[in-house]
């Protein structure tokens, strides 16, 4: 199971990159608007030292783009010292899996779909997750609708229309909450075979504790268990967040790295 996941996420950059290969790493050289990292070579059981990580520093300041790394620490245990020892960053996560079997869709109090490839309802999803992730955790804050809209107002043309690209191809399929206030949680997926990866998946501070993310993650769940996915992963930023995703039937298989 370990192995299907990091095969998955070294696939699922593509939709957006170019591969290079440095040392025992990919650099996964972006061709849209947002940046993305290097991972090291699935299987390849490589020990990675902080030369390693000097290298592709290098490699990266050359093509001025940043250097980060994601990976899965069960397969590659060494990255994590040998780039803290580079002088990176480096976090960890709750890595998690659902199966059809264990699927348990959560109920909610608000209406929950899949979005279409519209314009104006992909920027409100992009600003109540920009809203999400910019106060983290679980606990109830202000941001709530007045400040979704103010938001939405903000987010750049070119990065919807790289989002709207995204989704018109099916590389990302974007689901949301709404309640009479509107938007209020939003969340995607990103299918590569029979393997997707639920990401982005976050609540407006003043709405959260009513159970809208569970909504959204079972939402995106039981859309893509219909369109031949038999397993979905996702990385929590916490425990308390990890919570969220077990309600639905997703268990821990091992941990998320991230270093930049």
């Amino acid at each position: 199971m370990i192995s299907r996941v990091d095969d998955y996420l070294h696939a699922v950059p593509l939709s957006g990159a170019v591969p290079e290969q440095v040392g025992p790493f990919t650099l996964f050289r972006s061709t849209t608007v947002w940046p993305y990292y290097a991972r090291p070579v699935p299987g390849a059981g490589a020990t990675i030292k902080p030369d390693d990580v000097d290298v592709l520093r290098s490699r990266c300041e050359e093509l001025g783009i940043p250097l980060s790394f994601e990976w899965v620490v069960e397969t590659c245990p060494s990255l994590g010292p040998a780039a803290a020892e580079a002088g990176l960053a480096v976090v960890e996560h709750p890595l998690l899996v659902l199966e059809h079997a264990q699927f348990r869709p959560a109920p909610a109090d608000a209406r929950c779909e899949i979005l279409p490839a519209d314009d104006a309802v992909l920027r409100q999803a992009r600003a109540v997750a920009s809203l999400a992730f910019g106060d983290p955790g679980t606990a109830v804050g202000a941001a709530g609708p007045q400040e979704r809209d103010a938001k939405a107002a903000e987010v750049a043309d070119d990065l919807i229309g790289a989002i709207l690209d995204r989704v018109q191809r099916g590389v990302t399929v974007s689901a949301a909450a709404f309640t009479d206030d509107g938007m209020v949680a939003s969340g995607q997926h990103q299918p590569v075979g029979t393997t997707t990866e639920i990401v982005g998946v976050g609540t407006l501070p003043a709405m959260r504790r009513r159970g809208l993310a569970a909504a959204v993650t079972s939402t995106l769940a039981e859309h893509a268990f219909a369109n031949g996915i038999d397993l979905i992963l996702l990385s929590a930023e916490t425990r308390a967040v990890a919570a969220v995703y077990e309600r639905v039937g997703f268990h821990r298989i091992g941990t998320a790295a991230a270093a930049e």
